[in-house]
Formats: structure tokens, C-alpha cells, sequence
């Protein structure tokens, strides 16, 4: 409302040129009560004034000099924000009235005026204008609060919708959702339109009598307290999403107050912990589940047996523990690889799960043993047909990507309560039977009786028997040669040791070893096989079989027990034998135990000309930080990577890589365990510089040992040593006629033809002959001919590779092609002239990229082709 007072003291300005008008006019407001009563005679300042004082009304006339009062309100027109001027027009032209409430003016007084109406306009004007104030002020206030109230509203959806959580606002009176957020619709896969129109009980927040519960336990909370934060409720539930699947959530309730207004909002905070329980899921699984196979693990297996004789007690049963173990698993994850090994495992588990009953256990308790819980309600005949049954499971092969591999086991059984009654007893008497099993010569079961801990009094008993050997000149060497590959000729020989067993006959070191080391026996046979190595030399020397290198071997007891040096020292001395013809092989797991000692023995040894030998080089695990400490000679090779030397490209580059950085050191290579030509003539081609096995020679006693020295004999001599035809070409076919064919077409160019029926006579003559050019079929039985050329080009990589079959399947081929495993590709039938023409075109490859240092087929090259 406009009061009396907000009129009084409005701003008033009085503008006239005639000063005795502005004077009348002045005195006719202030003397009525107005205070704030402005005048001028220049109407130039008029519109500057009111931009400056923002008067409620001016009293204007419109004849004056300078500026009229038209132009005076045409420039107060920029400085209103309302559609009229705060102008009362007072003048003696009444003709204008209408002029001036055209330009603006809000009224008109003709002089000379009445003072009561010119105060009532006055008035009027006022109290219009004064309304108008306000009503603005109070519309931009609004204007502003709606401002306010939507931005926080908008900042309030998205902090809503920013949130992962699903947020649901439920109406206490009604019980139905007032509002939703994105992420509950992306939680449970409805729109917000859709979810709007569910009630809470469809989505799984509860019925209606369980929120009205929840909302009145929050209401009775003093309205302080209600609305403060809280921590999650402990309490767990499931939602239901549009496609009725279920949503593990943690659940935070709270109860906002609106103003004084009896309504409120219940506000329900869902979050998914779906991850959370997946997660928990996945540790309680990996805690008891083994994760290659998905059998219960040791320590799930343990508490299903003791749960089962629990029960067993109650139930008078008996529980039976079969304990199994793979035999000889170990030589095929050597051979096929861990990733193989790995493969055969799981499959040999899931025949495994096939031979027992539903209510019994399957478990892995470790690398290749396994556990089975039977629980038996009669006699223990129904374990023998499980154990034969998992016998029958293994008979056939496990295919294992092209391989197939044959397996048995080794089943020990154990019986509760006949055994044992704890379950730690029972699976250690069944692991006792399973060895009992292995020792009776695998693939077969045994019941564990008390009799088996005769098993302790056997190994004292062995222990005792070794330490007669020792008094009684039991124990024997026997020599196996060794052969210098430059010569030919035998270079030396290891001595080995054996048992003659009083009863048993000959028994070799694996039984017997093991004792020897843990017993701490190994250092006083060690001793003995030094001295009487060194007898042995002796009596060669002053024979006609010469002088001998012999090599024993030295454990690493030895070095830190035994006084090493001494031994060697009064061994040469006593029977007189040049230091050089002794020779010291140590293992890599020996030379690194105490690497100071060892170092410091070796040194002083090396000092006297005793040579020093690492064995089986490759298996252990020194660096060549360590390995240029040592005052080394030699590194033998071990067997394993001798054995498959000429068919797997891996051993062979290891192989190499030990030949290569052995001479790099200026150290000699022995290779162990050569048993074939194939292997003897890569070897000899690769700068090997001895050999020892089966292919020369086993292990020999000493006479004959010395008359195998004294006949001179040597390994064959390297038949590419005289003179051969300058390019050699190999031709690998299963198929005979077509060897034949070739070897004949072939046969009038001048070539060395070699010809092999599979990939393994290939990679033999590969290993016995320098070639130059490989033609090779693609369909061959075992090994298709580009897997064949691949390991050709890994193991010979000079060697000129090439394709020719009737199979035109060219996937593999074009793959090998990419790879650089082939040079080209030729296909059946073939073209007698344009063959020998590429073949000729082959062998000129091969001499150039040769001479040029450049190997062929290498990347790089532009014309590998297939040919038809």
C-alpha cells in the first residue's frame, strides 16, 4: 500500500522558464508538505537530472527558449523503463493537450491552474507511479526467486542423475514414486515414465505396509535427527529389473522434510553390488577350487573328508580315499610343453569326475595327484572297481592338438576307520600306498596295511648296506668315452658310478644317490671315486692304452664338507698322475651353492692343470656374470636338448646358442647323450668339439674301456668332407612313385639327390648333409609339408625352401609364404622342363644370396611366387 508518507516524499522537479511560475509552483508543494521539491529555468538539464535523481514526477512546461518541452521529453524517453513519463504537463497552449499525451505525458493542466487540481493530479500521478515501483520491484523479486528455485532444482536432477546410484523419491502419503533418477532407470532398465508408473512393491522396494513401516520408524525420529546422513543399512536386497532378472543392492533410507508441511519424502539411495558379490563369489571359489581343472582343492577336499567321517561316525560307514598319481606325466609336460601338460590334466579330470558316483569327491591335491572321497556302505570291494575303473579311464589316448598321449596311474588306498580316523592320517596312508604302487611298477593299486611303514626300515636298511659298500669295495666305476669331433678319435672318458649289491646285481646311481646326498655319505664316496679315478689313470698310463683324460663328478657336499683340494691333491701325488689327465664335471646347481668356497677350491685346482667341466649345462640357473668368475674349460650340453636336437627347432637354437657362446668364452663343448648318426653330423657341422653316448659307446669297465682305447676306434668320418657335387637337393614325399619320378627327372641335371618318405627322415639327412633347395609335398601324414619347411627355416635357414603338391588349399600356404617359410610353390602335375628350370633358378638363388651374405627367403626378397 502507498502511504501518505511515500507520497510526501517523492521527488519532485519543477521546470519553467518564467521564474515567477517555478516560484508559485515550488511554494504551492512545499507548503502542502512535500519535501523533496526540485526547480530549474533551463530545460537543457532536465533529462541529466533525472538520469541522476530518477525523479517521481516533473512539472514541465512546453513554450520555453532553447528547448521546448516536446524535445525535453523526447530525451527522457531513453532514460524510462515504463510505456509513459513521469511528466504533468502545465502550460497555457490547452491546444496541445493532446500533443503532449502523444509524446508521453501522463496529463495536462492549462494555465492558469487551479491549485487543488493541480495538487490532486500532482497526487494522483504519484500514487500511479509509486504503485508501479512496486509492483515492478516485486515482479523482478519473483523473477529472481523462480530463477533461484529452478537452477536449484535443475543442480539437484543433475546431481540426481550424475550419481551411479539409483535414486527413488516415494510420496509418504500415497506411497508412490514422486521421482526417479537415471540411474534407476539404467539399473533396472525402465524409462523414468515407465518406472513412474510402477508402484515401489513391482521394482522390489517392498509392499505397501513395509514402506508405510520404514516411513513411520523414520518419522518417529525428532526431525533433527531424520534428516542427518546416515550410514548404510546392513540390510541386503534384490530388485527386479524390466526383464524380471535380479539386482543385488545396499539400500541408504532417509526422510526429507518439506517446510511445516505434513507431507514428506521418503528417499531411497539403491546401490548395485553386483560386482562386489561376483567378486566375492570368484575368491570363495578361488579359495576352493583348483583353477586349471575346477576340482575342489586340497583344502576343500580336506574338509569334505572330514566332513564325510563325521557323518560316517554317526552313520557306521566307511569312507575310502583313493590317492592317485599320474605315472611318468613329468616326461610328457617335458617333451609336449606345460601348455600340453596343462591340457592333459584337465581332460584326465574330466574322465576322472565320469568314474564316480554323484555323492562322491573329485579333488586336485597337487601337480599330478589326485583324490577321490567314495563313501562306502559294504566292503571295500567297491573301491577296487573304482580304481579299475579309473585305470580303464585312462586306456585311451588323450589327443592333445595332433599329439595323442597314453597315461596310467598309480592309485594307494586307504580305508577309515581301519587306517585312520583323521582325515590329515588317511591321505597321507593313501599317498604312502600310491608310492608303494609306483615302486611295484606302476599302473596298478595297492591298500595301505601298517606293513608299509616297513618302507622307513628299507630306507635304513639302504643307508646301512651303502655304508658296507664303502668297507667292502662294493662300489665299481665304469668309464664311457668321449670323442674329440675334430679327430674322431676318443678324447677321454667320464667314470660313473655303479653297485655291485650283494643279491641285487648291478645298481645304478638313481636308486642310490639320493641316500648318498641326504645322508651326508656322498662326500666319502666322492673321495673314493676320485682316488680310484686316479688308480685307474695310473694303470692306463703304464699300459699299452696310454694316457687317459678322466672326468668324475663332484657334488656340492663336497665343497662344503669335505676338504676337495686335499683329496684331489693326494690322489695325484700318490699314484703319481699328471694333473691334466684329471678332469673335475660340476653341476650348475653345485657351482652356485657356495660360490666363494667353490671359486677359491677351483682356482687353487686350476693351478695344478686339472680341467674343470660344468654338467648338464643349460638345466640350472647361473648367469654369465657368474659363469666368467669360474675358472671354467668346458660346458657339456645336456641330453635334453640333444635328444630332439634334429627335429625341434628349440632345442637346436639352444643348443647352438651354448656351442656359440662357449667358443665366444674360449671354452670346449662336450654334448651328452648323442645316441644317433643324425645327431653326431649336426653337431659335428655346427662346431661341436665332443661327444659322449650310446651312439659310440655305453658306459664300460675299466678292461674294456682300455681295450676300446687301445683298438683306435673312432667315430665314422664326416661324409661331407670329400669331394661331393656342389648342390645338393632334397626331395621329402610320402609317396614313392613320386620320389622316383623326380629322382629320375631330376637326376640329368648333376644334383646330389636325396630322397625321404616322412619329415623325420628328412630332418635326419638335413642333419648328415649340407642342402641347398627342399622340395616338399604339403599332404603328408603327422606333419603337413609347410610345418615341416617352417622348422627348416627356424633350424637351416639358408636353405632354398619349396612347395610342390597337388593339394591347392593355399591358406597354409600362402601364410607360410608371408612368414618367408616357403620360396615357392609348385602344384601336380608338373611340367618336366619348367620344373627344372625353377629348380636350376633355385640352386642360382641360393649361390648368390650365399655369396652376397644374404639368406634366402629372408624379408626383403620380391620374388616368392606361386607357380602352377
Amino acid at each position: 500500500m502507498i502511504s501518505k508518507e511515500d507520497i510526501l516524499n517523492a521527488k519532485v522537479l519543477i521546470v519553467d522558464d518564467q521564474p515567477v511560475n517555478v516560484q508559485l509552483l515550488e511554494y504551492l508543494l512545499k507548503s502542502t508538505g512535500y519535501t523533496a521539491v526540485s526547480a530549474t529555468t533551463d530545460p537543457r538539464v532536465v533529462a541529466p537530472w533525472h538520469a541522476e535523481n530518477r525523479y517521481d514526477i516533473i512539472l514541465l512546461d512546453l513554450h520555453m527558449p532553447g528547448m521546448n518541452g516536446f524535445e525535453v521529453m523526447e530525451a527522457l524517453k531513453p532514460l524510462e523503463v515504463e510505456a509513459y513519463l513521469p511528466v504533468l504537463v502545465v502550460t497555457a497552449e490547452p491546444a496541445k493537450k493532446m500533443a503532449a499525451l502523444d509524446a508521453g505525458a501522463m496529463d495536462f493542466v492549462s494555465k492558469p491552474f487551479d491549485p487543488v487540481e493541480v495538487l490532486t493530479r500532482i497526487r494522483n500521478m504519484l500514487e500511479v507511479r509509486l504503485l508501479h515501483r512496486e509492483a515492478r520491484n516485486y515482479n523482478a523479486l519473483l523473477e529472481q526467486t523462480v530463477r533461484q528455485r529452478t537452477a536449484e532444482l535443475q543442480r539437484f536432477r543433475s546431481a540426481m542423475d550424475a550419481t551411479a546410484d539409483a535414486i527413488f523419491l516415494i510420496d509418504t502419503g500415497s506411497l508412490a514414486f514422486v521421482d526417479v533418477n537415471d540411474g534407476a532407470c539404467r539399473m533396472l532398465g525402465w524409462s523414468r515414465a515407465e518406472l513412474l508408473a510402477h508402484e515401489p512393491a513391482r521394482v522390489g522396494l517392498g509392499a505397501r505396509e513395509e514402506l508405510m513401516a520404514h516411513a513411520a520408524a523414520l518419522n518417529a525420529l525428532p526431525a533433527a535427527r531424520a534428516s542427518e546422513p546416515r550410514a548404510p543399512e546392513l540390510r541386503e536386497l534384490e530388485l527386479t529389473r524390466s526383464d524380471l532378472a535380479a539386482v543385488p543392492v545396499e539400500l541408504y533410507w532417509q526422510l526429507q522434510l518439506e517446510g511445516e508441511a505434513a507431507w514428506r519424502t521418503l528417499i531411497c539411495v539403491a546401490r548395485d553390488i553386483t560386482e562386489r558379490r561376483q567378486a566375492q563369489e570368484r575368491l570363495q571359489h578361488m579359495a576352493h577350487y583348483d583353477s586349471l581343472t575346477g576340482l575342489p582343492n586340497r583344502t576343500l577336499f580336506y574338509q569334505t573328508l572330514n566332513e564325510a567321517i563325521e557323518l560316517a561316525q554317526d552313520k557306521e560307514w566307511r569312507i575310502v580315499v583313493l590317492f592317485i598319481g599320474l605315472d611318468r606325466f613329468k616326461n610328457i609336460n617335458d617333451s609336449l610343453g606345460p601348455a600340453k601338460g596343462d591340457q592333459l590334466l584337465r581332460e584326465f579330470s574330466n574322465r576322472l569326475v565320469q568314474c564316480v558316483r554323484i555323492r562322491d569327491t573329485v579333488g586336485r591335491l597337487g601337480g599330478d595327484e589326485f583324490g577321490l572321497i567314495l563313501t562306502m556302505t559294504r566292503d571295500q570291494q567297491d573301491a577296487v572297481y573304482v580304481a579299475n575303473e579309473v585305470r580303464e579311464a585312462l586306456r585311451a589316448p588323450f589327443e592333445l592338438d595332433g599329439h595323442d598321449a597314453t597315461l596310467t596311474a598309480s592309485i594307494g588306498i586307504a580305508v577309515y576307520p581301519d587306517d585312520a580316523t583323521d582325515p590329515d592320517t588317511l591321505v597321507k596312508y593313501a599317498d604312502t600306498a600310491m608310492g608303494r604302487a609306483k615302486d611295484a611298477g606302476r599302473d596298478g593299486y595297492r591298500f595301505f596295511t601298517a606293513g608299509m611303514n616297513v618302507q622307513v626300515l628299507a630306507r635304513l636298511d639302504l643307508e646301512m648296506a651303502l655304508r658296507r659298500a664303502l668297507e667292502q669295495d662294493e662300489l665299481v666305476l665304469y668309464y664311457q668315452p668321449k670323442v674329440n669331433l675334430h679327430t674322431g678319435r676318443i678324447s677321454g672318458a667320464e667314470a660313473l658310478l655303479r653297485w655291485h649289491r650283494p643279491g641285487y646285481g648291478i645298481v645304478y646311481p638313481a636308486e642310490f644317490v639320493s641316500v648318498l646326498e641326504d645322508t651326508g655319505l656322498i662326500v666319502r664316496v666322492g673321495a673314493w671315486i676320485i682316488d680310484t679315478a686316479c688308480r685307474q689313470i695310473a694303470a692306463w698310463a703304464g699300459s699299452a692304452v696310454g694316457p687317459v683324460t678322466v672326468a668324475v663328478n663332484v657334488a656340492s657336499r663336497q665343497f662344503v664338507e669335505g676338504d676337495l683340494e686335499s683329496e684331489v691333491k693326494d690322489a695325484l701325488a700318490q699314484h703319481q698322475v699328471p694333473a691334466e689327465l684329471l678332469e673335475l664335471e660340476l653341476t650348475e646347481t653345485a657351482l652356485m651353492s657356495n660360490t666363494e668356497r667353490t671359486i677359491e677350491v677351483l682356482g687353487v685346482l686350476k693351478e695344478l692343470g686339472i680341467k674343470v667341466a660344468i654338467d648338464d649345462f643349460g638345466t640350472g640357473y647361473s648367469s654369465l656374470a657368474y659363469l666368467q668368475r669360474f675358472p671354467i674349460d668346458k660346458l657339456k650340453i645336456d641330453i635334453a636338448f640333444v635328444r630332439d636336437i634334429t627335429t625341434n627347432p628349440n632345442d637346436a637354437a639352444i643348443a647352438l646358442a651354448i656351442i656359440s657362446m662357449a667358443h665366444s668364452l674360449k671354452l670346449r663343448v662336450i654334448a651328452e647323450g648323442v645316441e644317433s648318426r643324425p645327431q653326431l653330423e649336426y653337431l659335428r657341422r655346427n662346431r661341436c668339439d665332443e661327444i659322449q653316448g650310446f651312439f659310440f659307446s655305453r658306459p664300460l669297465p675299466a678292461d674294456e674301456m682300455g681295450a676300446l682305447v687301445a683298438s683306435g676306434k673312432g667315430v665314422p668320418p664326416d661324409p661331407n668332407r670329400a669331394a661331393e657335387p656342389p648342390q645338393t637337393l632334397l626331395l621329402v614325399d610320402d609317396d614313392v612313385n613320386v620320389l622316383s619320378s623326380l629322382h629320375r627327372l631330376f637326376r640329368r641335371d648333376g644334383y646330389r639327390i636325396l630322397t625321404a618318405v616322412s619329415p623325420a627322415e628328412g630332418f635326419e639327412l638335413l642333419a648328415l648333409h649340407p642342402v641347398q633347395v627342399v622340395v616338399c609335398d604339403q599332404r603328408m601324414p603327422i606333419m603337413s609339408g609347410t610345418e615341416f619347411l617352417s622348422k627348416v627355416k627356424e633350424m637351416y635357414p639358408d636353405t632354398i625352401r619349396i612347395i610342390l603338391s597337388g593339394y591347392t588349399g593355399l591358406e597354409a600356404v600362402l601364410d607360410s609364404i608371408n612368414r618367408g617359410a616357403i620360396y615357392r610353390f609348385y602344384t601336380k602335375p608338373w611340367d618336366d622342363t619348367q620344373l627344372r628350370d625353377n629348380i636350376r633358378l633355385a640352386f642360382h638363388h641360393y649361390w648368390l644370396m650365399h655369396g652376397s651374405g644374404r639368406r634366402a627367403g629372408e624379408p626383403g626378397e620380391d620374388h616368392t611366387t606361386l607357380d602352377a
